[in-house]
């Protein structure tokens, strides 16, 4: 679950980087592994690292990165930790010269790079899967190079890449001397939007993950990028934009639980009011139970279930209160690799504050479970601070199977909720209750009318994928191939 910017300046004297940079730092919660920026004048300008966008940027490498066109990206890594060499963006030289970015994962990622040595005689150097979608549109462009004009071309090479790579993702590119692109899998599962910048016949056009950027940098929103489509900015900046292949719209609905800033608006829906909701829905199950819990105070584990657990209590009528104080210079412990830093980072991250805990009835909100090692030492702490009672509820439904489309949790044995139940659950991290959202609510939460899509990807809570080539022989590739990665970590 990556973060990717591209902008494309009506200026031809005009330099990016600095706008790169800007929308790389508030994408920095979609990954702490790594990040990049390329640009374009007369030649390819690239620079790109290990860990956050101010420790890899400085001021000389900055004044190095000049053109009108950059493209710049934010590194989760869903396996392992494999270096500076998998970072993005990547570059290729032929045809014309092309660099791009993405964000999400391939299926079938393994079988092409195969496929793409034997077949088109192209070496992929890294384990990073956008080398490969960027061999096939090189070599899918290259196919089509003197057939009509460029933005032919590109919807053709887009359409190859769409045949030939399965999975989830979002690209952003730009091609030397030609334009920039953006094009989103047919299905639509990673987000990414269009905007621009200025007034007149020329603009400044931009691709990103997230809208959050728009209003500190004055871009004004076009559109999602609809699934299965290319948008084209040819040389003049005129915008060209074409359906490459149907489009099935099935957006991640992890983005909403964890993952989206809560100010962004993603496939036409408000990340804060859809967890909002989720808190509401939370209450109403919680008024449906059985149980009188005598709730004396909600605290969230923060910071993605603050907005949840403030609707909940709300809806409630209890009082809410922080009692979980977030050392906020500490990286988000769910997207770091590595279980043992994930173990080690939760204290840090997190301190009790006593005088909101002690002798109460706690009603503690998360917005997933999903190895269970954040709950079970945030319960800890509960109890250790005082807490009489701690009952645990959670925005999202139980996670009980990988993600095979760019989330760090491809493995069965990964997940707690794949291998015990709620009861087990329960008893494992050590609460009172364990209440857990139900996929029909969640979706009610998420959900708007003006959303154009009827369907999200609930994978990882269902067990049901949109893509047709997932189903449990391929978890289980994927989960090998995983395991093998690990080790060469």
């Amino acid at each position: 679950m990556c973060g990717i910017f591209g902008i494309y300046s009506k200026d031809d004297n005009y330099h990016v980087s600095q706008d790169v940079y800007d929308g790389l730092i508030t994408l920095q919660h979609r990954g702490h592994d790594a990040c990049g920026i390329c640009t374009f004048d007369k030649r390819f300008h690239l620079k790109k690292g290990k860990g956050f966008v101010r420790d890899v940027f400085d001021n000389r490498n900055m004044r190095r990165l000049k053109g009108p066109v950059g493209i710049g990206h934010i590194r989760y890594a869903t396996v392992g930790s494999n270096g500076v060499e998998d970072a993005q963006p990547f570059i290729t030289h032929a045809p014309y010269g092309i660099a791009m970015a993405h964000n999400g994962n391939l299926t079938n990622y393994t079988a092409l790079k195969k496929e793409l040595r034997k077949k088109d005689l192209r070496e992929i150097d890294s384990g990073c899967d956008v080398e490969v979608i960027l061999a096939v549109f090189a070599e899918e462009l290259l196919k089509h190079k003197n057939t009509g004009s460029i933005q032919s071309q590109v919807f053709k090479a887009v359409q190859g890449v769409f045949k030939r790579c399965k999975g989830a993702y979002s690209v952003v590119g730009f091609i030397a001397g030609k334009g920039m692109f953006g094009f989103r899998d047919p299905y639509g599962i990673r987000p990414m939007v269009f905007g621009s910048r200025g007034k007149g016949v020329k603009k400044d056009y931009v691709f990103a993950s997230e809208s959050i950027m728009f209003n500190m940098m004055d871009i004004d929103y076009i559109e999602d990028v609809p699934p299965g489509s290319c948008i084209f900015i040819d040389e003049k900046r005129k915008v060209h934009t074409k359906q490459v292949a149907p489009g099935r719209h099935h957006p991640c609905i992890f983005e909403y639980i964890y993952f989206a800033r809560p100010d962004s608006i993603e496939n036409n829906i408000s990340v804060y009011k859809a967890r909002l909701r989720m808190g509401e829905m939370l209450a109403r199950r919680i008024k449906s139970m059985d149980e009188d819990l005598k709730i004396d105070v909600v605290i969230p584990a923060p910071s993605t279930s603050n907005t949840a657990a403030l609707a909940c209590a709300h809806d409630l009528e209890v009082k809410y209160r922080e009692g979980l104080v977030k050392n906020h210079f500490v990286g988000r412990t769910f997207i770091m690799p590595g279980q043992g830093k994930r173990e080690k980072n939760v204290k840090y991250k997190l301190n009790p504050q006593p005088l909101e805990i002690k002798r109460k009835n706690i009603l503690l909100i998360d917005d997933s479970i999903v190895r269970g090692t954040t709950s079970k030492q945030i319960i800890a702490m509960l109890r250790k601070a005082g807490a009489k009672k701690v009952y645990f509820a959670i925005a999202s439904p139980p996670v009980i199977a990988p993600c095979p489309y760019g989330i760090d949790m491809p493995t069965f044995n990964e997940l707690i909720a794949s291998k015990k139940s709620i009861k087990q659950i329960e008893k494992h991290i050590g609460a009172d209750l364990l209440i857990y959202q139900t996929l029909d609510d969640l979706e009610e939460a998420v959900w708007v009318k003006k959303a154009k899509f009827k369907k999200f990807c609930t994978g990882c809570l269902s067990r049901k994928y949109p893509t047709p080539e997932v189903n449990l022989s391929t978890l289980k590739r994927i989960e090998k191939e995983r395991i093998e990665e690990k080790k060469i970590c």
